[in-house]
Order: C-alpha cells, then sequence, then structure tokens
C-alpha cells in the first residue's frame, strides 16, 4: 500500500514547482477534455454517451424547435469524471437524473425562499465575483465561522425546508441538505454561463464549467472538524455524485498541525480524481501559488492580494464583467437569492432573479448580459475568435449563450416583473429537470 496516501498533498517548497504540479493534476484539466478539445475518441464517446441516455429516455437531441435537455457542457462532465467511459458515465447520469427527480431539485432552486438561500450561501464557499488566469470562477470558504451554535441554528432551520410539488415519500436527500444544492445550482445555472461568456480569456469559446476553491480552515479547532465530519462528508459526498467535475482545484490555507489526521476523513469522501486537485498551501507559499493562477487584484487582499473582498461579501465584479451586464436598477446591488439566465434581445442573456418572498414566487429581470460587451463595445472581436481558434459545429450546442433560445421566451430588459405565463412554462420545460 502506499503510505504517501496517508498524508495530506502539501505542495513543494519552491513555488515555481507547486504551480508546475498543480497545472498537471489530472487527466483532463481546463482546457483539456473541454468543449472545442476533444480527441477523436473523446468525441465519439459523447456521441455515444448521448445515444446511451437517449435510449434509457434521459435524453433528447435537439430538433428544428427545441434545444437539447441537456446541453454537451453537462454530458462532458460526467463522461470526464468516468474517464471517458459511456457505459459508466451513464450509471452516474441515470443516479443523479432519478435524484433530481425525487428531490424536485429544479423546483427547489426556483422557488427556494431567499431568506433561506442567503442563510445558506454565508455558510458555504461563496464566488468573489472575480475569476482565475483561464476565467474560472474564484470562490472563497472561511470554515471557522462553522461552529456548534451556527451549525445548531442552521440545522434547525433547514429541517424545515419544502420544495413546491415534493415527495418526501420518494425523496433520498434529506431537507437539511437541499439548500446546498440550490447553491450548485446557482454554479452551474448562473455563474459557469457568465463566466463562459466573458471573452477576455484563452480559449474563448469554450465554456466554462468548473470553479476553483480557496478553503481558509485557518483558527479551526480539532473537535470544530469532527463536529462538522458528518454535514461536511454528506455535502461531499452528494456533490461529487451529482455535480461531477464542477471543480478545478481546491487551496487550503491555515492548516493546523493535526490536519494530516483530518486528512485521513476527507480523502475518503471523494474519488481519486478529486483528491488529486486539493492542495495544502503552507504560509509561505499561499501567495506566491495562488498569484500564479490568480492576478493578485482577484485576490481577496487577507491572502496577499489587492481585492478588498471579505468572506460573506456579495460578489465583486471586476471592470470586464461590469462591461458586459447592464443593470436594471441605475444603482445596483448584487440580488439576494437565486438568479437563471434566459435569452434576451439580440442575442443578450437577460438575468432572471427566481425563489420566493413570503411565499410568493419572484420573476424579475435585474440584468442583461452582453456577451458581445455593451453596444459601446461591440465589435467583431467574437467572430475573429471563432475563425482564429478554428472551432467548428462541435461547440455549437454546448455553448451556455443558446441555452433554452427558440423556446419563445423572450424579454426586453428592465425592472419589470414577469408575469408572462409563458416564461413560466419556458422556465419550467428548460429546467425543472436540468442536470
Amino acid at each position: 500500500m502506499d503510505k504517501s496516501l496517508d498524508k495530506p498533498p502539501v505542495t513543494r517548497t519552491k513555488t515555481t514547482d507547486s504551480a508546475r504540479d498543480i497545472i498537471a493534476i489530472g487527466e483532463f484539466g481546463y482546457p483539456v477534455g473541454h468543449l472545442g478539445h476533444l480527441t477523436d475518441t473523446q468525441a465519439e464517446a459523447l456521441v455515444e454517451f448521448k445515444r446511451l441516455c437517449q435510449e434509457k429516455k434521459l435524453f433528447k437531441p435537439a430538433s428544428d424547435i427545441n434545444q437539447s435537455s441537456h446541453d454537451d457542457v453537462t454530458m462532458l462532465r460526467f463522461l470526464r469524471a468516468r474517464r471517458f467511459v459511456p457505459q459508466d458515465a451513464l450509471q452516474q447520469f441515470t443516479d443523479t437524473e432519478l435524484w433530481r427527480e425525487s428531490n424536485k431539485i429544479g423546483d427547489l432552486y426556483n422557488n427556494i425562499d431567499i431568506k433561506d438561500y442567503e442563510e445558506t450561501r454565508r455558510l458555504y464557499p461563496q464566488w468573489t465575483g472575480r475569476r482565475d488566469k483561464r476565467g474560472i470562477p474564484v470562490y472563497v470558504f472561511e470554515v471557522a465561522p462553522l461552529n456548534s451554535k451556527t451549525m445548531s441554528a442552521y440545522a434547525k432551520s433547514s429541517a424545515k425546508t419544502t420544495v413546491h410539488n415534493h415527495n418526501s415519500e420518494k425523496a433520498t436527500t434529506p431537507p437539511r441538505m437541499l439548500r446546498l444544492f440550490a447553491l450548485y445550482e446557482n454554479l452551474v445555472q448562473f455563474i459557469m454561463p457568465l463566466c463562459s461568456n466573458l471573452r477576455d480569456r484563452d480559449h474563448s469559446m469554450t465554456p466554462i464549467s468548473q470553479s476553483n476553491n480557496i478553503v481558509d480552515i485557518s483558527g479551526v479547532g480539532l473537535k470544530q472538524f469532527w463536529n462538522l465530519r458528518s454535514h461536511m462528508q454528506d455535502a461531499s459526498t452528494l456533490a461529487t455524485a451529482h455535480y461531477p467535475e464542477t471543480l478545478d482545484r481546491i487551496f487550503i490555507i491555515g492548516a493546523p498541525s493535526f490536519f494530516p489526521t483530518v486528512w485521513g476523513w476527507i480523502k475518503r469522501w471523494f474519488d481519486p480524481i478529486t483528491t488529486s486537485k486539493i492542495f495544502i498551501l503552507g504560509p509561505h507559499e499561499a501567495y506566491k501559488t495562488l498569484s500564479a493562477f490568480i492576478e493578485p487584484a482577484n485576490i481577496p487582499k487577507k491572502y496577499g492580494g489587492t481585492l478588498n473582498y471579505e468572506f460573506g461579501m456579495p460578489p465583486l465584479l471586476d471592470p470586464a464583467e461590469e462591461a458586459h451586464i447592464t443593470w436594471a436598477a441605475a444603482n445596483h446591488k448584487w440580488p439576494e437569492g437565486p438568479m437563471r439566465w434566459i435569452p434576451g434581445k439580440d442575442g443578450t442573456l437577460e438575468a432572471l432573479a427566481v425563489g420566493s418572498i413570503n411565499g410568493k414566487e419572484r420573476r424579475e429581470v435585474v440584468a442583461t448580459l452582453h456577451p458581445d460587451g455593451k453596444p459601446e463595445f461591440a465589435g467583431t472581436q467574437v467572430a475573429n475568435q471563432i475563425a482564429n481558434e478554428g472551432l467548428g459545429s462541435e461547440a455549437g450546442n454546448g455553448l451556455p449563450v443558446q441555452s433554452g433560445a427558440g423556446n419563445g421566451a423572450t424579454n426586453g430588459a428592465g425592472s419589470q416583473t414577469i408575469t408572462n405565463g409563458a416564461v413560466e412554462d419556458f422556465l419550467k420545460a428548460k429546467y425543472s429537470n436540468a442536470t
């Protein structure tokens, strides 16, 4: 037995070696194994995987009037998680679709109480509003605030979580865990499409389908780790099973001297591919390693960067992101609660704030995303990038900018509340079973 597996994957002393090691992790590090970067064998596996899913009535291909039930970005996540073996990916995909249906995950995200959503968001990894040098979103997670008092209060609150049309007899996930998956839905349905449609990055026509996480465990004692063990294990197991390949890297900062003991628990919660993406950085390595992958302006000051961001704050968008977004409100603040994208006018996407307030569904357009930049910045950038990168039809089905197009759910930008039944039908058809 390899004894090295019993120790945390500490990076090397020299930062250059650490960076090189982290770059080399995994077989399918971005953009390898992603749209526009598939080998012939991987492309064939994707076709076969979709055929198998269609046979099981888990997947509907695109037609003249409708998009496919699942885009290629989603299908490739399951394939990468199973090393591009279609039969293995089919089993995980089947389990996930059954899990989503029995727990009404689509309804959960559309209708979760905004206060419940925000309470949960404050206890889990949070998007800083920034991206790494490849355009992948950067999340921060501070574990210390998850003390026994906080978690006890959350357990009582989350136990009351209900979902519209939820059948408790068929549900396989306890109510206390359901809210967490509203956050994962936000990652795959809002944050990743947003980052995918920003072109200021290499491989700009390849969709973003992963995230980076800075996990700060400074000030966390062994007793607190022990008390959190069951909760974090359940969350990690379910996330790995049903949201595969949404993780690019985890940088763990502030590890105490007893962490090798804790690592003995943690490594069992993940599959080997995920475990290989976890890196523990010593005090003198943290900034040097982070800055090799993230611009200093996008690293929080706490970790040596210049970003004035603290855990618990709403996202702070960078100038490039702001250049692509028009907010409905003049003095906008990042909206609380869940959001999703719907097709807008002239190739734009509209941010639809969903969830519920005091039992009443919220459906309000709060922003418009211009993939080519706001009108005053628009030009031929995207066309040039397509020509330069040589992406063919392979990339067509997976670009989130096209998600839901053609279903008639188009609305002008503004602060109006959407009450049109057609939009509600569109949301149900497109998202109620989205993986």
